[in-house]
């Protein structure tokens, strides 16, 4: 892990090292208590800590994003391998592996077509993570994951009819368009789901609320995906040359610097934050 996070380190500068390392290992963030209480005020410590809620968010985005290129089982299938690849990459840790369970038996689920059987997994592979380790159920990260996975299951996925309407599509230009409009789209709802079922439980363990979370969300949750799978990708072939990995990693610098922009001068937006003690 250290070796990892001394690579990444040696790529980036402050805040990016300190964004990619919490995204894609899971380090706590080093950065100036400014920048720190800007994500905060910008709702999006969830993004840039790894955590349950990440993970569900990766694999909604990731599934999102395949399923526009492949067979959807052939997106479910390279997805859940992506995400055993990314748990094993980071650390099992008890949130990471929670999440991933979660997220693995839902897609599992999807392959087969139903939303409702998605559902009925997700419920099931946390009554027996419970069965397992009940005081799971006291974790906010436990909590979160849940809550993370369960919007994504509700309001987050693609519909099938405008995949076929956006097929059939015969002007080029007006399909490409229609991609970016409609992927950007996807990605909006699926953060909004997931924030609308974890913002409750943030409120009520640390009395305080981002205002202005959905737009911080909107603007940067497509970012999530490319970044955390680009920067496994530079972390594996970095290990084993250094310089290629360097080459790869200008990839990150813009969606790195779109994020840190967002952040900015969305924590400036008056009256965006409230806190209750």
């Amino acid at each position: 892990m250290e070796a990892i996070i001394q690579l990444i380190n040696s790529y980036f500068h402050e805040p990016y090292a300190s964004l990619l390392n919490g995204m894609v290992v899971g380090k706590k963030l080093h950065t100036t208590k400014l920048f720190y209480d800007q994500i905060k005020t910008a709702g999006l410590l969830h993004l840039v800590v790894l955590s349950g809620m990440n993970i569900s968010l990766l694999t909604a985005i990731l599934m999102n994003t395949l399923a526009g290129l492949f067979h959807r089982k052939i997106a479910t299938i390279i997805t859940i391998c992506v995400i055993v690849g990314f748990i094993y990459a980071v650390g099992a840790e008890p949130p990471i592996i929670r999440a991933g369970i979660m997220g693995i038996l839902a897609l599992t689920a999807t392959f087969f077509g139903r939303n409702t059987l998605a559902l009925y997994s997700l419920f099931l592979s946390a009554i027996i993570m419970l069965l397992v380790h009940f005081e799971w159920l006291y974790t906010i990260s436990f909590q979160l994951s849940f809550g993370a996975t369960l919007g994504i299951i509700l309001f987050g996925n693609i519909s099938s009819e405008r995949k076929e309407k956006q097929k059939k599509e015969k002007n080029m230009v007006k399909k490409y368009i229609t991609d970016v409009v409609k992927y950007f789209r996807e990605e909006l709802r699926i953060s909004l789901a997931a924030q609308i079922f974890t913002l409750p439980l943030i409120f009520i363990y640390f009395r305080e609320i981002s205002l202005v979370a959905p737009l911080a969300n909107i603007l940067v949750g497509w970012t999530v995906a490319p970044i955390t799978i680009i920067g496994i990708i530079v972390i594996f072939i970095g290990l084993i040359s250094w310089k290629i990995g360097f080459v790869l990693s200008w990839l990150l610098y813009p969606m790195l610097w779109w994020m840190v922009l967002v952040i900015g001068n969305v924590s400036k937006i008056p009256f965006g934050f409230l806190r209750l003690y």
